[in-house]
Parts: structure tokens; C-alpha cells; sequence
């Protein structure tokens, strides 16, 4: 008889002890669990086809942290091994055009700098010391040269001048000046004066050489040749008041002329150059001033000449292109019922689906995230997601779809999961169709009846889909049945559907949202005496417009809303955007448009005990608006509560613990009301 290992014997007492009745080790999935889950990310296939680089992360549970090394495997899903480990960030790894080698950013030293991995060596070298963030890098053809940008700080004369300290005072710092219209970003804090520049970087290491002066930041770089680069940017004089008007163009190195090769009033950026150089693909759209509008694809002669719309009469957004070898289309991927999709476009427009479930990126929500990369010979590799795991690592070619990983089995194995299933429902305002995701308790019994969470989504231009969520799973778990939806405004169904809101939100998404708990109610295991709304940003704004539209749930968590939409567009991390976009003008100008939209116009109404939930650091929905909120259900005498996430942006989870800080905010305060 084999002997077997101590490892071996050890596992399966494990698994028995966990199936054994008498097991003590929980099968449900916790809050804690948030530290053990793993995902893939940036899967980076060899332009041979033959290996994939990704990104394995993960989180450290004494210093709250999330992680990531950098794994190599073979397409055959054989020969799996890690080329970075430790608890840092190893990230973006890139690879050369000869395969090879890689380059890859890690903070392994403290600041996150560029580093040269050789493949037949196994070795590492450090290219960079540079004091500010690393963009984009791109190889040259020849893959003599790195090409990426980085921001440069601007340094000039001060309005405001102080006299000179007495030596050894301890003074405050002095005044800081602003006096740009975009002054701080949700994430990143308040501005610096500056902007992002281009640099060259030889692939043997030295000095990058910045090769652009420009006072605007640049969007998206590409090599032409190793003397032309293209780059997008919004280089107008009236750049603070027209966000989304960037242009290509081409810049010569050696002279630093710069030519401009597209020339409308909209976005156009994503540049990509032909295998054979004669053409530049890319993204935009002519600016109409709409809430939602959707990327198409261009593609255009190497001078600029003979722009041509390729994705004529393709009703979704495109993203992530990349040219087939042979040159005559190009691949993408686009959202599409809440699905996220790899396709194939041709150049005459004519598109071909090639697979699905490209996503599991956005841990704590079902959102729509996920990223392929594609080889020389047409092999792919992508970040495989569905309702049940995290992104795991997919690899196939011409429609098929081979997983390679499952980071997750050793948790999920042994942890039970709520069943998801989709709806599809009509809306009672106008009879839409309306899909929609009900998740179940893991030991959902037909012959009992639940408490219901309505989930909702934020954006209001995004998706939920058949995706994993870390946090409705935590609620069904906990004994809930959840419900998550797509209502009108929601992406991937076309421009026309989003655009139903436009100057108009919310509005008729709160009648697609209640015709949604209609229609799980008829199943006849709901308790209707237990229902319970929340949402975070934009689904926060819907959950305080419901509560105070009606008050049959028994209790509501409002995270990181809008309330006051006045006070919003003035102060919020994009002031030059929202007030043209999704209003017709100044607040000033149109002051009952924005109060007859605003939830605050209606908090008189609301008798449903509601928790706010923001992050202390959010600059996209700043704590202001959950402040005003809560002082008028204060004042009206209504059940409140005030939770601040310290150190959080609009992100609030983008930490271990602050997502389970959120979760577990949620439902301690629907357990407090529960019936």
C-alpha cells in the first residue's frame, strides 16, 4: 500500500471533519472570509501565444492590506509557477515584442518604479528611480525603448508671499493656492500644479528622456516608429469647461512637432496602429451633452486622413481594442445584458461574438470589470468571472474557453454559496423589460418565507451582471434573499435605455425597481413585513429617493448618495462635467430642475429608519451630502444613523476591512429592525 504524506492525511481529515455533524468550523460564508478570497487580474498572454503573465491578489490580514505577485504559466495551463512573491505589489507586467523578457512596476522598495524581468536568466534589473507615478509603458517594435508617461510637477512664482521665519520657529505650512477649475481628485486628493508628460526609456536602463512640454495632461500613448509617437489630450484653450474633448496626435521626437490628426468636438483617444502602419484605430464619439454616450470604433489613414466609422449600427459601448495580425479588423470587448463579451469587429463592421464571462474584477459588487489580452496567432487570454468565483485565469482561441486557475476552491470548497438566478420582469411605469439577479440563502427552503435586500447599483451609467459579489453573498448568508437589477439608465442594453434618464434621474427607475420586488413577492416566499433597500453612489441616490417616495421597507442604508444635486455639481471632483452633462445648465438658472431631483426636496416624507454610510476621504459624493441628509431626518425625528469610513474614497472598500465594515453596517442596522 502507498504511503501517503502527512499533508495528504491531514486534508482529508480535514474535509471529513467539516462534512462531520458534529464539525464546529462554519460552512457559511463570513465577513472574515474577505481576507482568504484570491483573484486574477491584467492577464498578459506572450505574443507567441504559448505563456500568460497575470497578476495573482491577495490580501495580508495583519496590515489590511491588498497584494499582488506576478505568476507565469503556460498556455496549457502546465508549468505554473510565481516570478514575484513577498507582500508588496508586483504589477503591469508587459511583455517584449520578442517575448523574451518583461517589464513590470513594484514597490518593492518603497516607491512603485520599473523593473526588467529576463525570462532565460531569471533575472531582474531596476530601470527607474523616477519621483512620480508610472503610467502606461509600451515597447518599441525593436524593443529597444520604453515608452510611458509620468507626471511632472510645476514649479513657479507664489501670489501669496510670506515673511521670513525667525530661525528655529515652528510655523504652520504656508497658504496653499488654487486656482484650477478641477482642483482634486476622489482617490487621489488635491491637485498638484503640473501635468503628465511623455518619456523614452531605453530597455537596457539610463535616464528617461522627457520628449513632450505640454501644459495638459495626456490621456493615451502609442508608438508609430521609434521617432513618432501618438498620444491623446484635450490641448484646447477651453479645456476646464469641455472635459471630454480630446484629440490624437502625433509627435515627432527628434523635431517635438506636433501634428493633430483628428479634429471634432468629442472625445477621441485609445490610439492603435495597424501591424502594417498604414492605419490608427481608435475610440470616441461626437459630444452631444448626453448623461450616457457610448464609445465607437474609428479607424483612420496614418496622416489622419479618411477617418472612417467602423462600428456603425453596433448599439454598445466598445472598449480594449487591439488590431487582428493580418490587419483587416480588430478585436474588443463591450458589456451586453449585464454580460461582458470578447468580440471580433472586421472593417467593413461586421462583428462576431467569440466568448463570455470575461470579469470578475469588482470584488465587492456585481459590476462589469475584466480584461483580455490577445497573441500574435489569435490566442487569448482573460479574466474568467461568473456569479460563483472572483476572476480566475482563462485562456482559448477561436471561441472555446479553457480555465486554468481556481484560486478560490480551497475557500469555496468548504463554504456555501447562495444560489443566483436571473429575472426578467416588466416595468409597471411604461411595461420594459427590466433584468435582474435574485440571489438565495444558501438553504433556501420554497416553504419559508425571507427577508428581501433590493440592492442597487450605482453610476447611474453602469451594469450589474452575472458576476460574483462578495457583499450580496454576505447577505444571503445571512439569511436574506437579494435582489439586484438593471433598471432604466443601466449600460449594456443599448444607448437609447440609458439614455431614459437623461435630464431625468431619477425618476422612472424607481417604478423598474419596485415593479422588481413586485414580482419576487408573487413567488410567495418574501416577507413582505421585511424588506430592506440600500445602495451606494448613484444606487444611493435611488435608495433615499425611494424612501422618501414610499415606506414599505422597514429600513434603508443610503452609502456615499447625492442628496442635494445643487450642492453637488460645486463641489463634487469634476465641476467642469456634471451640470452640462446630466442638467440642462447652472444650478443657479435651473433651481427647481435641480431641487424637483434631488432626494433632500423629499426627506419630509420619509419615515423609514436610515443609516448613511460614506467615506470620510470621498470627493466624488463628498460626506457633506450624507451630512445634509442626515440633519433633516434628524430634524423630522426619523431613525438615523451617521457612519464615517475613515481614510475611505467613494471606493469605500478598496481595503479589506472597510468592505467588511460596510457589510457588516448594512446588516447589523436591518437586523435591527428586522421583524
Amino acid at each position: 500500500m502507498e504511503r501517503k504524506s502527512f499533508k495528504t492525511i491531514l486534508t482529508a481529515f480535514f474535509v471529513i471533519f467539516l462534512t462531520s455533524a458534529k464539525g464546529q468550523i462554519s460552512k457559511t460564508f463570513d465577513p472574515i472570509d474577505i481576507f482568504e478570497i484570491e483573484y486574477v487580474s491584467d492577464p498578459q498572454i506572450s505574443p507567441s501565444g504559448d505563456r500568460v503573465l497575470y497578476l495573482r491578489n491577495f490580501k495580508d490580514i495583519m496590515t489590511d492590506r491588498n497584494l499582488s505577485n506576478i505568476w507565469l504559466v503556460n498556455f496549457d495551463g502546465s508549468a505554473s509557477r510565481p516570478i514575484t512573491t513577498g507582500n508588496k505589489n508586483d504589477f503591469s507586467p508587459r511583455w517584449s515584442n520578442s517575448g523574451d523578457r518583461f517589464i513590470y512596476k513594484s514597490n518593492v522598495d518603497g516607491s512603485t518604479q520599473l523593473y526588467l524581468y529576463d525570462i532565460n536568466t531569471s533575472s531582474t534589473q531596476k530601470l527607474t528611480n523616477m519621483q512620480s507615478s508610472i503610467g502606461n509603458v509600451i515597447w518599441s517594435d525593436d524593443d529597444r525603448y520604453l515608452l510611458f508617461t509620468s507626471f511632472v510637477e510645476k514649479t513657479g512664482n507664489k501670489l501669496i508671499q510670506m515673511p521670513k521665519k525667525p530661525k528655529g520657529a515652528k510655523w504652520n505650512e504656508p497658504p496653499i493656492e488654487i486656482d484650477d477649475m478641477v482642483y482634486r481628485y476622489d482617490g487621489g486628493g488635491f491637485r498638484r500644479p503640473g501635468s503628465t508628460q511623455i518619456f523614452v526609456l531605453s530597455s537596457e536602463g539610463g535616464t528617461p528622456r522627457q520628449v513632450s512640454e505640454l501644459n495638459k495632461n495626456i490621456r493615451s500613448i502609442e508608438w508609430m516608429s521609434n521617432d513618432k509617437v501618438l498620444f491623446s489630450a484635450n490641448l484646447s484653450e477651453n479645456s476646464d469647461f469641455e472635459p471630454s474633448n480630446s484629440d490624437i496626435y502625433s509627435l515627432d521626437v527628434p523635431s517635438g512637432e506636433i501634428k493633430k490628426l483628428t479634429e471634432r468636438f468629442g472625445p477621441d483617444y485609445a490610439p492603435k496602429v495597424s501591424p502594417d502602419k498604414k492605419y490608427i484605430a481608435y475610440l470616441g464619439y461626437d459630444d452631444k451633452f448626453l448623461g450616457y454616450q457610448q464609445n465607437s470604433l474609428y479607424v483612420m489613414d496614418a496622416n489622419g486622413d479618411n477617418i472612417k466609422l467602423v462600428s456603425d449600427g453596433f448599439d454598445r459601448n466598445i472598449s480594449n481594442i487591439n488590431w487582428k495580425e493580418d490587419g483587416k479588423g480588430l478585436y474588443f470587448q463591450y458589456d451586453n445584458e449585464g454580460m461582458t463579451k470578447i468580440a471580433y469587429i472586421s472593417l467593413s463592421g461586421k462583428v462576431r461574438d467569440i466568448v463570455d464571462e470575461i470579469g470578475g474584477l469588482s470584488l465587492g459588487r456585481p459590476y462589469s470589470g475584466g480584461t483580455y489580452t490577445i497573441s500574435e496567432n489569435g490566442r487569448y487570454a482573460f479574466t474568467y468571472g461568473n456569479v460563483y468565483n472572483p476572476a480566475d485565469l482563462a485562456v482559448g482561441y477561436n471561441g472555446s474557453k479553457n480555465r486554468l486557475t481556481k484560486l478560490n476552491d480551497d475557500l469555496f470548497r468548504y463554504k456555501s454559496l447562495g444560489k443566483v438566478e436571473e429575472v426578467t420582469y416588466s416595468s409597471s411605469y411604461d411595461g420594459k423589460k427590466i433584468q435582474g439577479w435574485l440571489v438565495y440563502p444558501p438553504d433556501f427552503d420554497p416553504n419559508k418565507k425571507y427577508p428581501l435586500i433590493l440592492e442597487i447599483h450605482g453610476g447611474p451609467f453602469t451594469n450589474y451582471g452575472f458576476r460574483f459579489s462578495a457583499e450580496v453573498q454576505l447577505f444571503a448568508s445571512a439569511g436574506n434573499l437579494v435582489l439586484y437589477t438593471n433598471p432604466r439608465g443601466s449600460t449594456s442594453y443599448g444607448k437609447d435605455f440609458a439614455n431614459l434618464i437623461h435630464h431625468n434621474y431619477p425618476s422612472q427607475d424607481y417604478d423598474d425597481l419596485m415593479s422588481g420586488v413586485d414580482h419576487v413577492i408573487e413567488r410567495g416566499y418574501v416577507d413582505e413585513n421585511n424588506l430592506f433597500v440600500t445602495g451606494g453612489s448613484g444606487g444611493g441616490v435611488l435608495t433615499s429617493w425611494i424612501i422618501g417616495k414610499t415606506d414599505r421597507f422597514k429600513a434603508a442604508v443610503v452609502a456615499k448618495p447625492v442628496i442635494n444635486w445643487y450642492s453637488f455639481v460645486l463641489y463634487a471632483d469634476n465641476i467642469s462635467y456634471f451640470y452640462k452633462y446630466w442638467f440642462p445648465g447652472m444650478p443657479w438658472d435651473n433651481l427647481e430642475e435641480y431641487m424637483r431631483r434631488s432626494p433632500i426636496s423629499y426627506v419630509k416624507n420619509v419615515t423609514t429608519p436610515t443609516m448613511l454610510l460614506t467615506g470620510e476621504d470621498d470627493y466624488r459624493t463628498p460626506m457633506a451630502e450624507s451630512e445634509q441628509y442626515y440633519a433633516g431626518l434628524k430634524l423630522n425625528k426619523v431613525e438615523s444613523m451617521l457612519v464615517r469610513i475613515p481614510g475611505a474614497d467613494h471606493g469605500i472598500a478598496s481595503r479589506p476591512s472597510n468592505l467588511i465594515a460596510k457589510v457588516n453596517s448594512i446588516l447589523a442596522w436591518f437586523n435591527k429592525y428586522k421583524e
